[in-house]
């Protein structure tokens, strides 16, 4: 198991009486809702950034289909006018 690393970091004191009241309330230590907190946050901040750069990659490839935001628009007025009737 890899040896813990410490951090410091200034925090609301609003902030930390959440961190102390969900510790105590699920009986665990407030490093561990912290790591927790630290890791839920960075999945979907990471996995956020990874779509993005895939994104940004498939629209500068040549392959790329572009179509204009007009059309699109169109599109899917048409598609909701077809549900409204």
């Amino acid at each position: 198991m890899l040896k813990a690393a410490n951090i410091t970091v200034r925090i609301k004191p609003t902030t930390k009486m959440r961190i102390d009241a969900l510790a105590q309330a699920t009986k665990r230590s407030k490093s561990y809702v912290v790591e927790e907190a630290l890791e839920q946050y960075l999945e979907v901040n990471e996995w956020q950034v990874k779509g993005i750069e895939a994104a940004l990659h498939e629209a500068d490839s040549s392959d790329a289909e572009w179509v204009d935001h007009k059309d699109v628009l169109a599109k899917w007025e048409a598609k909701l006018a077809d549900k409204v009737v």
